[in-house]
């Protein structure tokens, strides 16, 4: 497959990336690098010659969409700015990278004939409902400017399948995390952040009482995942929406005590630090748990790594490259 990646230096992008490449196809990466990294890819210019090739530009700019599909069959649509707290700081630029960018990615993929679309959607789109385990058909009002943008981009993908005879799948990632994931910026997501604090012999601090819960996902999965997107032939299956999870909750206060057993086997002063405890974040869903039956049954999806697994994983991954 010719498959291009938006964001494709960032966490999720890169680790799609190598993994698409080590597959033997051929990767293109569109990214501005605003928030990803160019280190996530420097190892693939030598390793995959002829295969893998960098566009710099931005999904805001249509001429760079038009240029990145250009020659392209497939694409992995992993370009956004994320972060619930970032989007209620700043919602002018989430709103025009998530919306505008994403409009800017379908009319190009559109008008270059991508067979398929496969966009990062976001489990913040179920907002303030309550149900759990959360189904893909039914979700609540936005709790954030992040989350408006990421509905918004599955209605313009459903309007373009209806529209323009054209194929996507999007995919509701849930909390994920794993190697390459930055610890650093303000807007860093919890696990490296807490990873960070821990191996500095620093206090994690906690949002609230600790006792929200989510369903953590390791980037194993979310590359399964997106890979059975990508090629599944089960005509039901496009044209979809689904959660990317492992189907598993945890909470916070859990979370911290994984990570102090995980990375006290390399270093157990770690297993004495105790968390503190601060304010709830605005815009924050107080619990998240995906029922993934519809994933298992459409794409035929079996995650491999537990929360638990994943994590010893990631924090082995931390230790050793941190």
């Amino acid at each position: 497959m010719k498959v291009l990646v938006t964001g494709g230096a960032g966490f999720i992008g890169s680790n799609l990336t190598e993994h698409l490449l080590k597959e033997g196809h051929e990767v293109r990466v569109l990214d501005n690098f605003a928030t990803g990294h160019i280190e996530n890819l420097l190892p693939f210019f030598d390793a995959f010659k002829g295969c893998f090739e960098l566009q710099v530009g931005d999904i805001r700019n249509l001429d760079d969409c038009r240029k990145a599909v250009e020659g392209m069959e497939y694409v992995l649509h992993e370009g956004a700015l994320g972060s619930v707290p970032r989007s209620i700081k700043d919602p002018i630029t989430t709103n025009d990278t998530n919306i505008g960018g994403f409009l800017n990615m379908i009319v190009a993929s559109r008008d270059a004939g991508i067979r398929r679309f496969v966009f990062a959607a976001s489990s913040s789109t179920y907002g303030d409902s309550k149900t759990l385990p959360k189904v893909e058909d039914k979700i609540g009002k936005p709790l954030s400017p992040y989350a408006i943008t990421k509905y918004v981009d599955e209605l313009y993908a459903d309007v373009f399948a209806r529209t323009y005879d054209f194929e996507y799948i999007g995919l509701r990632y849930f909390n994920v995390f794993g190697r390459r994931q930055d610890p650093n910026g303000a807007y860093a997501a919890v696990i490296p952040l807490f990873v960070k604090k821990l191996m500095a012999h620093e206090a994690p601090t906690i949002n609230g009482d600790g006792e929200y819960s989510r369903d953590f996902t390791y980037i194993d999965n979310v590359i399964q995942m997106n890979m059975l997107a990508l090629t599944t032939t089960n005509k039901d299956a496009v044209n979809q929406i689904y959660n990317t999870a492992f189907g598993e909750r945890t909470t916070l206060n859990q979370l911290v005590g994984y990570l102090k057993e995980y990375l006290g086997a390399f270093d157990p002063a770690i297993k004495e630090i105790e968390a503190v405890h601060g304010p709830n974040r605005l815009g924050d869903i107080p619990h998240s748990l995906a029922c993934i039956d519809k994933a298992k049954a459409l794409l035929g999806y079996a995650p491999k790594y537990s929360m638990k697994d994943g994590l010893r994983e990631a924090a082995r991954w931390y230790w050793e490259n941190l």
